[in-house]
């Protein structure tokens, strides 16, 4: 089991977790927050009260609300790149190298804006504070979804499909615009449009940095 139930003086029952399962529960609580009201929503009291126990039993996992939120945030970037492998899972592999490659890279813009969309809280969450910026100029060591873009723009130049000399760089130009068009959707003025030309100008934008790359 997960954890105890215990009571508080008031009679209502207070659960008592094993180590580290309270960390999880209150990630858990706090991707909840999120999604129902993005980083904003993410208060370490609300995920304690969530989580059923009294708040200074959280201070042992998140010295503060910026740590949970951290931890949430990281756990909001974990779901992106899930959203995204569940994409490439749709896709042809019999496809030759050249449109395989092509399609990794839609792939991987069609879910980036589908999440923002689906999942806007988390989405929100996941670019809310500045974490660690990608490391190296290739991007090892950075988050999820730019380690997925990275590989999908080597699986271009591998292929033939994109010159070595334009692949520098090239993660940011795709995520700027993809990135650019995702927070219009959710928070711009094409909020008001309709998901069917949401998704237009998507695959426009999708096409556009394929093409420009």
């Amino acid at each position: 089991m997960v954890h105890r139930t215990a009571r508080r003086k008031n009679g209502k029952p207070r659960r008592a977790y094993r180590h580290g399962d309270l960390r999880r529960a209150l990630i858990a609580a706090g991707l909840a927050l999120a999604q129902a009201g993005g980083p904003e929503a993410v208060v370490l009291r609300e995920a304690t009260r969530r989580a059923g126990v009294v708040p200074n039993a959280a201070y042992r996992h998140f010295a503060n609300r910026q740590a949970l939120l951290d931890a949430v945030r990281a756990a909001a970037l974990s779901s992106l790149a899930a959203a995204m492998e569940a994409e490439f899972a749709r896709l042809d592999c019999e496809l030759a190298p050249v449109a395989l490659a092509h399609a990794r890279l839609r792939a991987i813009g069609a879910a980036y804006l589908r999440f923002a969309v689906e999942a806007t809280g988390l989405f929100r969450t996941a670019f809310a504070t500045p974490g660690e910026p990608p490391g190296g100029e290739r991007g090892e060591g950075a988050s999820g979804p730019f380690r997925l873009l990275s590989a999908a723009l080597d699986g271009l130049v591998s292929s033939g499909a994109l010159p070595a000399a334009r692949r520098r760089d090239a993660e940011y130009l795709a995520w700027s615009a993809v990135h650019g068009l995702a927070m219009l959707v959710i928070e711009g003025p094409l909020h008001t449009l309709s998901t069917t030309r949401q998704e237009q100008i998507g695959e426009r934008i999708l096409a556009m940095v394929e093409n420009g790359l």
